[in-house]
């Protein structure tokens, strides 16, 4: 990850946890890292404190879990700078109710936002990266290593959904030079960057 000069990262759910430390620290390893969220507030200060501190970043304030929103992220970060290195996707929602107790629009936008969102992004960015012949994938799904989050059924599932779209998607994309990864975690997220 030490050649990380001139290259784009796009992280999707950049506002807060890790998808922010990874923001913060690939920008100071001299990424250009383009922030997406839903909500302006965190992502646009999380761009401007990058700034601050010499990096370059910019906000992105898009749903992705909707296509429209996706390729709009996709397009506007490829208009801005020329192209899309490293994708990683973090943006997720996880509410804490019980599988018998949830409602069925919880349910759906559990799925929409973790899994959905991520396959959308994938497949934009998969296509711009296929056609340059190189590029990463990182997808977040963090908790699932122990999977003892009470009632956080429908989060679970669409993580384990996350991870093996992560499988099939390097199966396919890897042959076209484009690599596909999960991580449970900050630090495997760093170092998945590093050895790619």
């Amino acid at each position: 990850m030490a050649e990380l000069n001139g290259k784009v990262v796009l992280i999707t759910g950049a506002g807060k946890g890790i998808g922010r430390r990874l923001a913060e620290e690939l920008a100071a390893r001299g990424a250009f890292v383009a922030v997406n969220d839903i909500s302006p507030l965190n992502v646009e200060e999380l761009a401007a404190g990058i700034h601050a501190r010499g990096g370059n970043a910019k906000a992105y304030v898009e749903d992705v879990a909707k296509k429209v929103g996706a390729q709009t992220v996709i397009k506007n970060v490829e208009d801005d700078f020329g192209t899309i290195d490293i994708l990683i996707n973090h943006a997720a929602v996880e509410p804490h109710v019980s599988l018998l107790a949830m409602d069925e629009w919880d349910w759906h936008r559990t799925l929409d936002v973790n899994l959905t969102g991520a396959f959308l992004m994938l497949q934009s960015a998969g296509r711009v990266m296929k056609s340059k012949g190189k590029g990463v994938i990182l997808n977040l799904v963090a908790g699932t290593a122990d999977g003892s989050g009470k009632e956080a059924g429908a989060y679970f599932v669409s993580k384990a959904g996350l991870a093996e779209l992560s499988r099939r998607a390097d199966a396919e994309l890897s042959p076209h030079g484009v690599r596909v990864h999960a991580a449970t975690s900050f630090e495997e997220a760093v170092q998945i960057l590093e050895d790619a």
